[in-house]
């Protein structure tokens, strides 16, 4: 535990991904009307999606779950303080030990991985999840990441917990989805711009420790974080990895 804590991502983040305001403003309208609908956001971090979604439409409701405790706390008082919290229920718990809940709509946005399991599994524990949670005609926000282009062995060496296989080129994920039930209804991707500013507010905590507390006995260990997640971005995901944002509908 490094003491001072470091701050939380989301002092310095409103979504725990690659999303601008205008952006997640868009993906909300792509899912069509949620009147009297149910929503569910699967690996939810501190809910800012689900919120905003909610507070589009006053008849509908909704459920998160993530593993992150203190996520989950922020997100609860967040819902507090817009007069939301009447209509969403924020829950701490693993993923891989839930048992699902009825679904008008489901969210998971960069986080494939709370299934858990083989990295290259990923994808397709996430579609097969919530194929099995939706009725047809129930939609389905899927955030996640694809090849830009394919990566070098240098790139995949600075990025090793990746493997290749984890991901797939943009048309191979729209193909994927679609052989678990789906269709299309929208498409977007983040931008380089959307991706420089999470990548630069995920960064601001640790350099920030750095500057206020040079004498720690734990200011190594900071730096070392800070120092492979600069190495990680730059030489590694920044020009080879993408963020795609299909808006499915089941059928």
């Amino acid at each position: 535990m490094v003491t001072p804590p470091l701050p939380p991502l989301y002092r310095d983040a409103d979504f725990n991904g690659p999303l601008s305001d205008d952006h997640a403003a868009r993906l909300i309208r792509d899912l069509d009307s949620l009147e009297d609908r149910r929503i569910v956001d699967i690996g939810c971090g501190w809910g800012e999606f689900l919120l905003r979604a909610l507070a589009s439409e006053p008849t509908a409701t909704g459920f998160g779950i993530d593993l992150g405790e203190e996520a989950v706390g922020h997100g609860r008082a967040n819902a507090r303080g817009r007069g939301l919290a009447d209509r969403v229920e924020l829950v701490a718990g693993d993923v891989g030990a839930w048992t699902g809940t009825r679904a008008d709509v489901v969210v998971n946005s960069g986080a494939s991985h709370v299934w858990g399991g083989d990295p290259v599994r990923h994808t397709a524990n996430a579609l097969e999840s919530v194929a099995g949670l939706l009725e047809p005609g129930g939609r389905f926000l899927f955030g996640e990441c694809f090849w830009l282009r394919e990566p070098t062995m240098e790139e995949l060496e600075v990025m090793r917990d990746i493997p290749r296989a984890q991901y797939r080129f943009l048309p191979d994920l729209v193909d994927f989805a679609l052989s678990h039930g789906f269709r299309l209804r929208a498409l977007s991707q983040a931008s380089p711009r959307e991706w420089d500013d999470f990548e630069n507010r995920h960064a601001r905590g640790r350099e920030e420790w750095l500057l206020a507390n040079p004498g720690s006995p734990d200011a190594d260990e900071v730096r070392a974080g800070a120092d492979r997640h600069r190495e990680f971005r730059v030489r590694g995901t920044r020009e080879t990895i993408g963020f795609a944002y299909l808006s499915l509908i089941r059928v």
